[in-house]
């Protein structure tokens, strides 16, 4: 085998790694896609005769490609600032637990700092963000993140609990929200499949609507009472909610609007296309299971 068949069999290996790695370093899609890009220009001439860890030296160089984007990223928006935010990216593709990673702990990690993490990794540094998503996301070690910084290993661990403490901050001050949300759904799905009447009726707004065309709790709660039996709770892009599954491919989305601990609104999404781009994280269906 060539160097050249061998970086790409390794970089075809560990490619969803490194997406992901990408991903939560940079949360977006498509910076994420062209980080990995980048990275397999880089690899892809580089000298492999010293590699010894092929997964740890890859994930090296995607790491350093993120941390370029990242610090170029906040160049720009010191040159911009005051000036209009640009438009939201358009959403691509979207990244699924990570081969050989336990989906629960997946979910786990997901449901505690999932929103603390949109709102606080954008305000953290560059280092500070590395340091903290490829430590306490991805468990590389304090001299491995201290070589992509150059920095000591005493250094990169300091960036990382600096940024893991306002993480776990932001993560306890959503802490009041998101569990109930998780558990109201988890609840409507267990009432649904046991065919619970009452129980959907206590879990619904009165005027609640869902599919389009159902208003009203009894209404809501008569179609659902039986059906959802292979709908699975989950994380979806964040947010608690169920899918429905088929030979492992999204198929449904069952989404809730949730007010005052009642459902008002659920809304039911079958579109491949839409399906594809999710982020999705099935959970316990129990949080004691968790």
């Amino acid at each position: 085998m060539s160097e050249h068949d061998w970086v790409s069999a390794r970089f075809a290996e560990h490619q969803r790694h490194l997406q992901a790695v990408a991903y939560r370093m940079l949360g977006s899609p498509g910076e994420a896609e062209d980080a990995v890009q980048e990275a397999w220009a880089r690899v892809s001439r580089a000298d492999t005769s010293g590699v010894e860890n092929p997964g740890g030296w890859l994930t090296t160089v995607v790491a350093r490609v993120c941390l370029n984007m990242l610090e170029a990223r906040r160049a720009r928006r010191e040159d911009t600032a005051g000036a209009l935010p640009p438009e939201p990216e358009a959403p691509q593709e979207r990244l699924h637990p990570v081969d050989g990673t336990d989906p629960q702990d997946e979910a786990l990690l997901a449901d505690s700092v999932g929103i603390a993490l949109m709102v606080v990794l954008d305000t953290l540094s560059p280092a500070e963000r590395l340091a903290f998503v490829l430590h306490d996301v991805f468990a590389v070690s304090f001299p491995e993140i201290g070589a992509v910084l150059d920095r000591s290993p005493a250094a990169a661990r300091q960036l990382a609990s600096r940024a893991r403490r306002r993480v776990q901050g932001a993560a306890e001050a959503a802490d009041t929200s998101r569990p109930a949300k998780r558990e109201i759904v988890a609840a409507f799905l267990a009432a649904a499949r046991d065919g619970d009447f009452d129980a959907l009726l206590a879990l619904l707004d009165p005027d609640a609507v869902a599919v389009g065309d159902l208003h009203g709790a009894e209404a809501v709660a008569a179609f659902f009472s039986g059906r959802a039996k292979a709908a699975r709770l989950a994380l979806v892009d964040g947010v608690p909610a169920a899918v429905w599954t088929h030979r492992g491919t999204a198929k449904a989305l069952i989404e809730f609007t949730i007010d005052h601990d009642r459902i008002t609104w659920i809304a039911v999404d079958t579109d491949p296309g839409r399906l594809a781009a999710l982020d999705i994280v099935f959970l316990p269906t129990h949080p004691k299971e968790a």
